[in-house]
């Protein structure tokens, strides 16, 4: 979507340059997994801090008494940590000096500070990774995190969900003997490019025939004068129920329509729900709509 609106708001950019513009938000999107992945290990290493501290209390409480730094030293982060090729990706993509640690150490004295973190810690056989997603969502919600994330990716907004979605997989994919494992996590190249480059193609080519196709169902709108970003969406939505037999239409529907609560004008879910309700009976009944699969049109 993003690639299509630099298309359509900047006339001097070529078609063939917004396509490798996609490819590098692709790679963008699994960096800022890397960097949450990095951040996550970065604050549960304080906890080796936090319990030389305790120990040094001459009046140490119940809590300090039976801590450990088992959020650090867990096999889960352990394979994050102790992961060469991992440790100079970040490296490589100069996250190891990009964060002040001071912020690090604030945000897991904040999180120190919740029940759910005392209650593993009481607990011989706490869930690694219930605290750990604990952790993650306490981070989401974290002005510092906030601010670390909007300041150095512009993509993070745009990608959030994504990166969520995949970070979570990851951690649940630990431990792992494969030094090498989060490689595993990048974009399925299938997805990347049968899917997502053949929707931006698609939808790039087809741009006139599509709006032939809108401009009918527009009474009382002038085209012109849409939204833009709902005018492209309209158009994938219609790309991707006539060009993907395996995506179900009511799963197209329902995907173009939240993404526009994101990212265009509050009336826009409607307005988008109604026209693409009424394209996709009309294609339906043309039978230009083909899917593979039971129970694939809606």
């Amino acid at each position: 979507m993003q690639t299509l609106f630099a298309l359509n708001c900047d006339k001097e950019l070529t078609f063939e340059n917004a396509k490798k513009t996609y490819w590098k938000s692709i790679e963008r999107s699994y960096h800022l997994l890397l960097f949450n992945l990095f951040v996550l290990t970065e604050i549960t290493q304080v906890a080796l801090e936090d319990g030389k501290k305790r120990k040094s209390k001459h009046l140490p409480s119940d809590i300090d008494k039976i801590f450990t730094p088992k959020l650090f030293n867990n096999e889960l982060i352990q394979s994050l940590a102790n992961s060469i090729s991992l440790n100079k990706e970040y490296d490589r993509l100069g996250f190891t000096n990009s964060v002040d640690t001071d912020l690090f150490k604030k945000m897991y004295k904040a999180f120190s500070k919740k029940e759910e973190y005392g209650n593993y810690l009481k607990d011989e056989n706490g869930s690694h990774i219930d605290i750990l997603l604990e952790l993650y969502r306490f981070c989401r919600s974290n002005e510092i995190f906030t601010e670390i994330m909007e300041d150095g990716f512009v993509n993070w907004s745009d990608d959030k969900s994504l990166v969520i979605g995949a970070l979570k997989k990851c951690l649940k994919s630990l431990p792992s003997e494969d030094k090498d494992f989060y490689k595993s996590h990048y974009p399925d190249a299938e997805t990347v490019k049968e899917y997502g480059e053949a929707l931006l193609i698609n939808t790039n080519n087809d741009d006139e025939s599509l709006l032939e196709l809108i401009k009918p169902l527009l009474k009382n709108w002038d085209h012109d004068r849409l939204a833009v970003i709902d005018m492209i969406l309209i158009k994938m939505a219609i790309i991707e129920m006539l060009s993907f037999e395996t995506i179900p239409t009511k799963v197209t529907l329902n995907e173009y329509v939240e993404v526009s609560k994101m990212y265009s004008t509050p009336k826009s879910k409607d307005f988008i729900n109604g026209i693409l309700d009424k394209i996709l009976k009309d294609l339906t009944e043309d039978g230009k709509i083909v899917k593979k699969g039971r129970g694939l049109v809606e």
